[in-house]
């Protein structure tokens, strides 16, 4: 379906609503979509024979682990063979996602090591914190298994180039967790802007704003029974057991996370970059800080990015203490042009400026890309959210939280994937590892 097709049914069905009520139902809708449009896929799919059915593990199994554990149940030619987190309190919750689906609960493993290990699983799911992420791959990748890794890929731009090297070497199918680019209306989308009807567009902006809760402050503690806190912490520093460094909210630390950029940034810049067909940036600049939590939280609240192109300008803003959306949405890309301008965000997209009414509605996207992601396993295709563009998306928002984090612009050469002679930069393109763990090469 074209671009004009895709508009002309769309429209006919209703406006795009662009209030941050209908995105935040967008937000939702991919998961939801995990019931809802995992059962027509099902009823298409479960008369396939057995042999032609993917064996999948699933590791981390918390929140975005357990929901695609299930949507993969949902396809009848998948099986959730096994669970995998190394707390196992989230056993039962996990289990039963998957067993109320399929009548039959997976196995439960708490060392990934035993996953791999397993040549019956064709795949792995990785929902893991984000300093997990690369080496699970790599491992993974060596071990045989196609992967399905969750955004931003890495946790520093060395590792996603790692993982690219990998992922070929292996001849892995590697699909990255930016499930818009399986979402139909994001696709007609980013066909508009490249049609030439919005003029030339050389400003993108992506965002998110939300208000989230503090985190407070935590004294360290002993892990809690059931965790294997050391292997949690993997190649991380070696740090004492904190309740507020552990579940969701170690995305508010640089040694597990990448901050609300690698979180939400993630998804739409690459929609950003996507749009406008560019890649790494030459400059990027950041400015921002903790202005509004003072609790535990290392990073920023409040942050500005300006990726600089040779014929194109991003722009990032993220406010995790305010409701006020920009262009009225929550979280979005837009794309202005001189003839025109298009916002889109999980709810649909439309087009400002021109004389004609030109608007889409949502369209679903989790389960659609773990379709795309079991049918390139069987086709040995690239998947849509191929590793490589994992890797650049999640290397903006990494690049972004350099600028941030040395507190001024830097300037980065695409082609060595360095700065240069900027030493006190190029140290956070990397990170050590902590004994025994190290990087697997490619």
């Amino acid at each position: 379906m074209n671009v004009d097709e895709f508009l002309k049914h769309e429209v006919s069905r209703r406006h795009f609503l662009g209030s941050s009520a209908k995105n935040a139902a967008g937000m939702a809708a991919g998961m939801v979509g995990l019931a809802a449009g995992a059962a027509a896929l099902q009823a298409a799919s479960s008369e396939r024979a057995p042999s032609e059915r993917v064996r999948v593990a699933t590791i981390g199994v918390r929140n975005q682990g357990k929901l695609l554990a299930a949507g993969l149940a949902s396809l009848g030619d998948v099986e959730v063979a096994a669970l995998c987190d190394v707390d196992e309190s989230l056993r039962p919750a996990a289990e039963r996602a998957v067993s109320e689906i399929t009548g039959r609960a997976p196995r439960f493993e708490s060392d990934f090591r035993r996953i791999l290990d397993d040549r019956s699983i064709d795949a792995v799911v990785i929902a893991t914190p984000d300093h997990w992420h690369a080496p699970m791959t790599l491992l993974a990748c060596e071990a045989g298994k196609d992967v399905y890794v969750e955004k931003p890929v890495s946790h520093n731009v060395c590792e996603g180039e790692q993982m690219i090297a990998s992922a070929r070497r292996y001849g892995r199918v590697v699909q990255s967790g930016l499930q818009q680019r399986s979402g139909k209306h994001f696709q007609t989308a980013v066909e508009f802007i490249k049609s030439g009807r919005l003029g030339a567009v050389h400003l993108a902006k992506a965002w998110t704003v939300h208000r989230r809760k503090p985190i407070g402050r935590k004294r360290d503690a002993a892990a809690p029974e059931g965790v294997n806190y050391d292997l949690w912490l993997g190649p991380a520093p070696l740090r004492p057991f904190n309740a507020n460094r552990f579940h969701y909210n170690w995305h508010w630390f640089w040694d597990y996370g990448t901050g609300e950029l690698g979180n939400w940034g993630c998804h739409m810049l690459d929609v950003a970059r996507w749009g406008l067909g560019v890649e790494l940036p030459l400059r990027v600049s950041s400015v921002g800080g903790r202005f509004h939590f003072n609790d535990d939280q290392e990073t920023p609240d409040t942050l500005m990015v300006q990726y600089a192109y040779p014929n194109a300008t991003i722009i990032w803003e993220h406010r995790l203490w305010s409701t006020h959306g920009v262009e009225g949405r929550s979280a979005a890309a837009a794309f202005y042009g001189d003839a025109g301008t298009l916002v889109v965000d999980r709810g649909g997209w439309k087009v400002y400026d021109l004389n004609e009414t030109i608007a889409s509605d949502t369209s679903e996207q989790s389960i659609a890309h773990l379709r795309n992601f079991i049918d390139c396993v069987k086709t040995r295709s690239r998947p849509a959210a191929d590793i490589e563009t994992g890797h650049i998306s999640s290397a903006l928002c990494h690049l972004g939280n350099i600028a941030y984090r040395v507190g001024r612009e830097v300037s980065f050469n695409p082609a060595t994937g360095t700065f240069g002679s900027d030493r006190e930069a190029d140290a956070l393109l990397s990170r050590a590892y902590r004994s025994p763990w190290t990087l697997p090469t490619a």
